[in-house]
């Protein structure tokens, strides 16, 4: 679950952080920080996933990202996306370390 988490949050990062490209045409110097800002929190955000609060951490920062789709409209589309991945990092996360726990736990017996 840390490991998907981790990496869908970098991933969104980097994904902002090119859309800051898009925006220093078109956009004030606002967004251009707020975009900045964001794509940092992000970043470091990926490092707290080492504990639970990271993951809700994590989780409110899907709102402002995609409230990035006010600077560039295709955003939107992109931040619901990551939303989505975002949430199945975290059911397939919780999946994979109970079937590694029941897995551990077999071989725990048979040992």
């Amino acid at each position: 679950m840390k490991v998907l988490g981790a990496s869908v949050l970098v991933m969104e990062s980097l994904t902002l952080g090119f859309a800051i490209l898009l925006a220093t045409k078109d956009q004030s110097t606002f967004g251009i920080i707020y975009g900045s800002v964001v794509a940092l929190q992000l970043l470091l955000t990926a490092g707290l996933l080492k504990r639970r609060s990271g993951f809700y951490v994590g989780s409110l920062l899907q709102i402002p990202m995609i409230a990035f789709g006010f600077f560039v409209p295709a955003y939107f589309l992109i931040g619901v996306i990551f939303v989505g991945l975002w949430a199945a990092a975290i059911i397939v996360g919780r999946k994979g370390e109970a079937a590694r726990a029941a897995f551990v736990a077999q071989a725990g017996e048979k040992a």
